[in-house]
C-alpha cells in the first residue's frame, strides 16, 4: 500500500459555520466543495490538508474523559518565518498559546472554538 498523505480530518463541532469562519480567518484556510452534501460536512482546506466539520448536538468536548479514544491534537507544519508570524497573529487576535521546545522542533499549541487542540510546528530551529 502506498498513500500520498492525509486527505482530511473530520471534526465534530458545535457550530459548523463558526468553525469554518475561524479556520478561514485565523489559519488562512479556504472553503472547499461548497454546495455539496447540503453542507454536511462543511470542508475547508489549505494545500493538501482538508478538514471536514460535522455538527454535533450537545456534549462538552472539554470535559470528555481522557481514557476515550480521541484526537489528541492536529498539527500543522510551517517554516521558521511563518511559525513566528503565526505567533504574532495569534497574540494580535487574543488567542493564547503555549510554546514547547521539542529539541528537534519548536511548537505552539492553542485551541479552536470547540476546544480541539491545534499545533503549529517548525523544524527550522534558530
Amino acid at each position: 500500500m502506498q498513500l500520498d498523505g492525509i486527505d482530511h480530518v473530520a471534526l465534530g463541532v458545535r457550530d459548523v459555520e463558526r468553525s469554518a469562519k475561524w479556520y478561514i480567518e485565523i489559519l488562512g484556510f479556504e472553503r472547499l466543495h461548497e454546495n455539496m452534501w447540503n453542507g454536511v460536512p462543511t470542508f475547508v482546506g489549505k494545500g493538501n490538508t482538508g478538514i471536514a466539520f460535522f455538527p454535533t448536538h450537545g456534549g462538552d468536548f472539554k470535559s470528555a474523559p481522557h481514557n476515550r479514544i480521541r484526537m489528541l491534537h492536529l498539527a500543522f507544519r510551517a517554516n521558521r518565518k511563518n511559525f513566528l508570524r503565526a505567533q504574532q497573529q495569534l497574540k494580535k487576535r487574543g488567542i493564547k498559546f503555549e510554546f514547547q521546545d521539542h529539541e528537534i522542533s519548536h511548537s505552539i499549541y492553542f485551541c479552536d472554538p470547540d476546544g480541539h487542540q491545534l499545533e503549529i510546528t517548525t523544524y527550522e530551529l534558530e
